[in-house]
């Protein structure tokens, strides 16, 4: 009898778990009052399929506080400056503040740094990031201009990955981009998560080049503060 009723149990997860799966997919981008970019000398744009359903740039919010940036999306929104164009090895890298985990979702929402920005703002545009989730998971993903994945569809756990709590609490991840030589790499919190050729990701369908402007993304319905934004190398 116990064993039936396990079986049973087990079959209602396996039958749930795509249906909870699709609702939080379903998770709808909601506008942000006040919304728009204040940061002198930065630009937006909002991912193709937000922008298909009626949103735009002054949906999500960016703003500078001194040197840091205060983030609030609305929809998925990449962020970048013009000038920030870096060539040849380099590393960026930037302190991400989710003050209190999930204030504004759902479920875990990543943000993290770009790199490789090319025809930013465009339907062409093409570009790398690796972003952290407040539940130990990141992904490593990036649009050319079709988007493409890196570390699957859902990403990877790592115990370098920083975990909040639970809801409501801070949690912060360090993060970093590099390239060098053949290589790009992205670390958190210390660690290299992600290591990969360069001729895996500068590819027909990927990234045009490693050259190119950097800057942060923060997925949709998401709440943080970007701190310590450092460039080192790249021949600016």
């Amino acid at each position: 009898m116990k064993r039936n009723k396990g079986f049973v149990l087990a079959v209602v997860a396996l039958m749930l778990a795509p249906t909870l799966t699709m609702a939080q997919d379903a998770e709808k981008s909601m506008a942000v009052k006040g919304g728009g970019i204040t940061a002198n000398g930065w630009m937006g744009a909002v991912d193709a399929k937000e922008a298909a359903a009626g949103l735009k740039i002054e949906d999500a919010k960016f703003m500078a506080m001194g040197k840091d940036f205060m983030v609030t999306t609305g929809p998925a929104t990449t962020y970048w400056n013009p000038k920030g164009m870096l060539k040849g090895d380099y590393t960026v890298s930037a302190t991400f503040k989710e003050p209190k985990y999930m204030n504004v979702n759902t479920h875990p929402h990543p943000y993290g740094i770009v790199i490789g920005g090319n025809d930013m703002g465009t339907d062409k545009a093409s570009f790398l990031y690796c972003a952290a989730y407040g539940n130990g998971t990141f992904i490593v993903r990036g649009f050319g201009p079709a988007s493409f994945q890196m570390n699957g569809g859902r990403g990877g756990a790592d115990e370098a990955v920083h975990k909040a709590a639970a809801k409501g609490d801070p949690v912060e991840q360090l993060i970093a981009m590099s390239v060098k030589g053949d290589k790009v790499e992205c670390v958190i919190n210390g660690k290299t998560v992600a290591s990969y050729d360069k001729s895996a990701i500068v590819a027909d369908g990927k990234l045009k080049s490693t050259d190119g402007v950097y800057g942060v993304r923060f997925a949709h319905n998401t709440d943080g503060m970007v701190t310590g934004l450092t460039v080192t190398g790249g021949k600016k």
